[in-house]
């Protein structure tokens, strides 16, 4: 049998990608133009285009999937038919990435979560908060060209995750003898302020990086500048403003709550040169 990673060269994807492989556990990775990196094996699959849907099943014997959605709002129409086939044709347990700040019956992909728990089939929902890996995406061109970090997130705390971290919480449960068909919170192991990670930043790059306050509609703005849709920009813009009150602070100790290893600052150490102007 074979585990099916959708978005299998993203953040996560790819990093889940390389666990099975040195586990020697099969998979198979979905891309949109059906290549990955050497030595895994790719299939040719793009959730806009629904005639790519029965690729993976023609490869391999798929009972477990990996759920990436794609950057469309209303993602459960798009997510919902792919599915039903992967049902159909015999896969038993889907483990679907979420966020901290969307939950079951939330928009975007908190519709697909609330599908999968009443269609009655073997789930995992992963929550991970704030990915560290943020600070060298979206984060990229300011700190490198102006040395800032711009959020409306004000005080509050978060307990930053990287996506390795991730990753291997999603292995652990698409490799469990069961599913807990429930959600599971994905946090790294120290709290910090925007203020405090960007005063670790300047530690780590030996020049003065600050956290620049902005307003939600400067936010949206930048958002949508960087290339997001306006109705993504907003809802992203939502979540993020909640975390000014420290909700995903609030979840170190939580039952369900997964705790990483990997440090923010060693994060920021293994990554520098991102951030080291030419």
């Amino acid at each position: 049998m074979t585990i099916l990673i959708t978005g299998g060269t993203g953040q996560t994807g790819a990093k889940l990608a390389q666990l099975l492989h040195d586990a020697n556990v099969p998979f198979l990775i979905a891309t949109r133009k059906g290549v990955a990196p050497e030595p895994f094996k790719a299939v040719q699959f793009d959730w806009t285009d629904a005639s790519t849907f029965e690729n993976p099943f023609r490869l391999a014997n798929v009972d477990k999937i990996y759920l990436i959605a794609p950057l469309i709002m209303d993602v459960l129409p798009v997510m919902k038919p792919f599915i039903e086939l992967a049902i159909v044709k015999g896969a038993k347990r889907f483990v679907l990435l979420c966020g901290t700040g969307i939950g079951k019956g939330d928009p975007f992909v908190g519709k697909v979560y609330e599908y999968l728990a009443q269609r009655g089939v073997d789930y995992d929902v992963l929550r991970p908060t704030w990915f560290m890996e943020n600070f060298g995406t979206f984060f990229y061109k300011s700190i490198r060209e102006d040395n800032e970090v711009i959020t409306v997130v004000k005080d509050g705390r978060i307990p930053f995750v990287a996506a390795d971290d991730i990753a291997k919480v999603a292995f652990d449960v698409l490799t469990a003898e069961q599913s807990s068909n429930d959600e599971r919170f994905v946090i790294g192991p120290e709290l910090f302020s925007y203020d405090q990670a960007a005063a670790l930043l300047s530690e780590v790059l030996g020049r003065k990086i600050t956290h620049k306050r902005v307003t939600n509609e400067e936010e949206r703005a930048i958002f949508q500048a960087n290339g997001l849709k306006e109705d993504y920009a907003v809802l992203l813009n939502t979540i993020e403003a909640r975390l000014a009150d420290d909700v995903d602070a609030a979840l170190v100790g939580n039952s369900k709550s997964i705790t990483g290893k990997i440090k923010l600052r060693d994060f920021f150490e293994a990554n520098k040169q991102l951030w080291i102007k030419a």
